[in-house]
């Protein structure tokens, strides 16, 4: 006899398929296939079939089936699977095993139970005052235990301290090929050996999520390899509840003090439904620290509408990599290469602004809603518009970048500031990407890709060129002009470009604080700068150059204009078409 066991997303499910006979067996999503797997949408509604052979079974991927069926990384349409492969489709893979027997001894006077956690709910202790004497230690044991093993043997000694009649505890692990390891054991009197707890037992239990019990006489003890030691008149397994630690679980066993069967077996499903108690408290542990080292790992990303959007259970099917519209924003440290060469002999206090730096450019982004990606040494990637769209999205990224600015301006004014002298500068696209999450469950990463990061990262290159601190492409100049309130922040057109390495040219601006911020620049100075881009585009580089020239002396961004009206006596090229075309990077 065989069975397959489902897993999904590496995480077992409690649904298994027999395969009793050699009649061929259709797996698929719908209710009406002989396996049901409907809990994979990337599953067909009849998929394989599948019939029992001599040496495992045959699997034969359906013709109408949509995805592939692999095993081992190979593509298949059929294959004899042998007891312990496996195959996948979609997120879903099926284990072919065998249907093992249980290891109770071979005399009728072994036995095995299956503890229902149900019926533990009636069980009363007789010994409650010691239990919970005991269960007192359980907080200092799990606070104190800086590593696992450190864990691992506060809690043997505590169930010894709790089971009475319990003669050696152990914590096993059962690894992909089903055998059984012992992490740590502990015996109530040293001199009687290790404990050799039977693979079979602990597999059943762990696979089941369930207590298992096996309990024999002494005269058939000595004869069987269940523990291959004789005695003891009973053992049992109990899993740790947790995803976790899926494959782990507390061995116990020992001797009955008495001949009562009854009696007996009431005092061990006491001990069980106590080990029970402690695995629960346990699982309920190792699931709040690793929620919390995942929790941790996303708030470096994420904002809190983000997280709560995810939620306590972390769902982060929501994070799934998907192409959708995203406003991009790269932010970099101006003449960092330059600085590190001059502050080669302190490297680590050069690190620690840059890390303070960093940290100024993400707090921004999380507070106004973004996702940050991967930082680049001296710079950061921040997006809006995935894992959750919304209409204030690429307005939102505007906001990040002007307080940005603004924080690093306020640092610039203190003499006294770790950042005094640093610069900023900022390049912000919208366009079309695929983002989402990378890595593996316990850490996850972020990314966003497509040529709307190039565009981000273009912009801020350029910022040094056409000396401002913030440039935008053409979708987001629209979406300020027509939603920004003045008061949060403005834009001017600086001039239409194609940028190197690029097929299409764009009208590149500027996104300009407000007038409360930066006085130096009024609107009527804003009105007058476009005209004279309105002017050069068209070729009136006379125009244009009485409107630059209307800017206050401190304000550098007509100098690149000005340069290229110079450099061509103030008259347009004959082939002039309205745009500039990089040649080359900017640096």
């Amino acid at each position: 006899m065989l069975r397959l066991l489902a897993f999904y997303h590496d995480r077992q499910l409690d649904r298994q398929f027999l395969l009793t006979s050699d009649e061929a067996k259709v797996l698929g999503r719908s209710k009406s296939a002989d396996f049901s797997a409907d809990w994979d949408q990337r599953i067909s509604r009849h998929h394989i079939r599948l019939e029992k052979t001599p040496g495992g079974a045959r699997i034969a991927k359906l013709p109408d089936s949509a995805n592939p069926v692999f095993v081992d990384g190979d593509e298949i349409t059929e294959f004899e699977l042998a007891a312990g492969q496996s195959f996948v489709i979609g997120d879903s893979r099926f284990e072919l095993r065998n249907v093992m027997q249980t290891d109770s001894p071979g005399t009728s006077a072994g036995q095995q139970s299956t503890i229902d956690r149900r019926q533990l709910q009636k069980v009363r202790y007789e010994d409650a005052d010691k239990r919970i004497e005991v269960l007192t230690s359980l907080p200092a044991v799990i606070r104190e235990s800086g590593i696992e093993r450190d864990l691992h043997i506060g809690l043997t000694s505590l169930l010894l301290a709790g089971i009475q009649h319990a003669d050696g505890i152990a914590i096993v692990r059962l690894d992909d090929e089903n055998r059984a390891h012992v992490l740590h054991q502990e015996r109530r009197f040293e001199a009687n050996g290790l404990l050799k707890p039977s693979a079979r037992m602990v597999q059943n239990s762990i696979e089941q999520q369930k207590s298992i019990l096996h309990t024999w006489d002494e005269e058939s003890s000595g004869g069987t390899d269940y523990t291959q030691q004789a005695e003891f008149t009973w053992a049992f397994c109990t899993p740790f509840f947790s995803d976790v630690t899926q494959n782990r679980g507390f061995y116990v066993a020992g001797r009955s003090p008495v001949d009562d069967p009854k009696t007996n077996q009431a005092r061990l499903h006491a001990d069980i439904k106590f080990t029970e108690f402690i695995a629960e408290i346990v699982g309920s542990l190792q699931r709040q620290q690793t929620l919390e080292r995942q929790q941790a790992g996303l708030r470096q990303f994420f904002s809190p509408p983000v997280l709560e959007a995810v939620g306590n259970d972390l769902d982060t099917s929501l994070l799934e990599p998907r192409e959708c519209d995203v406003t991009v924003l790269f932010c970099d440290l101006r003449g960092f290469s330059h600085r590190a060469e001059e502050q080669a002999d302190n490297l680590t206090g050069l690190l620690e602004r840059v890390s303070l730096a960093l940290e100024v450019m993400t707090s921004q982004i999380l507070r106004f809603g973004g996702v940050t990606g991967d930082f680049q040494g001296d710079a950061a990637l921040g997006f809006w518009g995935w894992p959750i769209s919304s209409e204030e999205a690429p307005l939102n990224a505007c906001r990040a970048a002007l307080a940005i600015r603004h924080e690093f301006e306020k640092a610039h004014a203190d003499p006294r500031h770790p950042l005094t002298d640093f610069e900023t500068s900022l390049g912000i696209a919208y366009g079309r990407a695929v983002a989402g999450k990378i890595g593996t469950r316990e850490q996850v990463k972020v990314t966003v890709f497509g040529p709307v990061v190039n565009l981000a990262s273009r912009l801020e290159s350029m910022t040094r060129e056409l000396h401002v601190p913030i440039l935008i492409d053409e979708h987001l100049d629209t979406l300020v002009r027509q939603q920004m309130d003045p008061a949060e922040g403005r834009v001017r057109r600086l001039l239409q470009l194609l940028p190197y390495g690029m097929d299409r040219s764009l009208i590149v601006s500027e996104l300009v604080p407000p007038e409360s911020r930066l006085p130096l620049l009024t609107q009527d100075h804003l009105n007058d700068f476009e005209h004279g881009v309105d002017a050069f585009i068209s070729g009136d580089w006379n125009e244009a150059w009485n409107y630059l020239h209307r800017m206050p002396p401190e304000d550098r961004a007509q100098d690149y204009l000005a340069m290229q009206i110079t450099q061509h006596n103030r008259k347009a090229p004959s082939d002039w078409d309205g745009i500039i075309r990089k040649l080359k990077k900017s640096g």
